[in-house]
């Protein structure tokens, strides 16, 4: 790895930025006091997101090429919302205690806490919260990357509405996909898992999908037709981004059924035909976005309960992401790790940069 080290100040906290598009940089800074009641959490690893992380990587991400009004909530005309440098979002980490204010009780020197605080060398957080989110000690630290990326996918999962027995096809076989298989396999559903590349479905094969197909190779939708007896899916969840796997997966899915968008779709929508089979079988399209839930569940559901829920199934050993993880790399060497995933990403799934070097 080509290594690069921190500017400015040395042993200080550090964190990552995007300097320019493909850019990786760092920026220390002084450390944060602490509060009666605050912890501070030395990070052990960040991961990184392979998909909304890479769009303010790679630059695409419309919050830095057009302006979100939170209270509109509509993207305007206007300066952009994000503009470069900017730290690098990072919203996969895992840490351990290693300092504690003089009023903290809950959380005690030495447990691992997992959340969500960017790809940075250490976060000061209060002790409630601290405490909401420490890992059982016999889980590898690594697992607590997975809390939000996690979260996304039961999300999905949740919007599906998926009813014992159904067939769900999932498109998009990366770390959230492979997520989506495993859980809506968990909840009753005869998984069919769609990729275009063979290492990811067999990834899918060996964590529960019933049926691959290689999108590369045939009429998707046809395919998954003779599967179902000719029905088509029960629900379709589209979790990889691209337009034409949303518009195969609107074709895939059986009239009057419903296909769940949670990939972050980029620019215009290319190869997306809506006058075709989504207008004469009815299909709905509902968004899934971790920023809210199911409209009827979210009386009893909210992002803490998706969170602690997924940590809870991993603890428990009832879904194995530990297997999603396919390089460890230094933090320091996170621009390499970053072009991997632009430039090769049919060699890794989940790519988590450690932080105790």
């Amino acid at each position: 790895m080509n290594e690069r080290p921190v500017p400015l100040k040395p042993n200080l906290p550090f964190q990552l930025t995007i300097e320019a598009p493909g850019k990786v940089g760092f920026e220390t800074h002084d450390p944060q006091p602490l509060g009666p009641h605050e912890v501070r959490i030395a990070t052990l690893y960040s991961g990184i997101s392979a998909g909304t992380e890479m769009t303010a990587f790679l630059g695409t991400s419309p919050f830095l090429n057009r302006h979100w009004d939170p209270q509109q909530r509509l993207f305007v005309e206007g300066e952009q919302s994000w503009t470069f440098p900017m730290p690098a979002m990072g919203y996969e980490e895992v840490g351990r205690v290693v300092e504690v204010g003089t009023g903290v009780t809950k959380v005690h020197e030495g447990q691992v806490i997992w959340g969500t605080w960017r790809h940075r060398s250490e976060h000061v957080a209060s002790e409630d919260w601290a405490a909401m989110r420490v890992l059982a000690p016999d889980v590898d630290p690594k697992l607590g990357i997975f809390s939000q990326i996690g979260a996304i996918a039961l999300n999905a999962v949740i919007d599906a509405n998926i009813h014992l027995g159904e067939y769900v096809a999932v498109f998009g076989q990366g770390v959230p996909g492979l997520m989506v298989t495993q859980l809506a396999r968990l909840n009753g559903a005869t998984v069919i898992a769609v990729d275009r590349m063979a290492s990811r479905l067999e990834h899918a094969r060996e964590l529960g999908a019933a049926h691959t197909i290689d999108a590369s190779q045939g009429d998707v939708a046809a395919q998954i037709r003779g599967i179902t007896g000719g029905r088509g899916a029960d629900v379709s969840i589209e979790i990889s981004g691209a337009w034409p796997a949303l518009h195969e997966a609107i074709r895939s899915t059986a009239y009057n059924s419903r296909v769940i968008a949670c990939g972050f779709f980029q620019g215009e929508g290319q190869g997306l035909r809506l006058g075709e089979e989504f207008h004469h079988n009815r299909v709905a399209i509902i968004c899934s976005q971790i920023s809210g839930l199911n409209p009827g569940l979210d009386h009893r559901w909210d992002r803490s309960r998706l969170d602690r829920t997924v940590m809870g199934l991993i603890g428990e050993g009832r879904v194995d992401f530990g297997r999603l993880i396919s390089h460890v790399v230094p933090a320091l060497g996170a621009q390499d790790a970053f072009d991997m995933l632009r430039e090769r990403p049919g060699e890794c799934l989940q790519v988590v940069l450690d932080f105790q070097g």
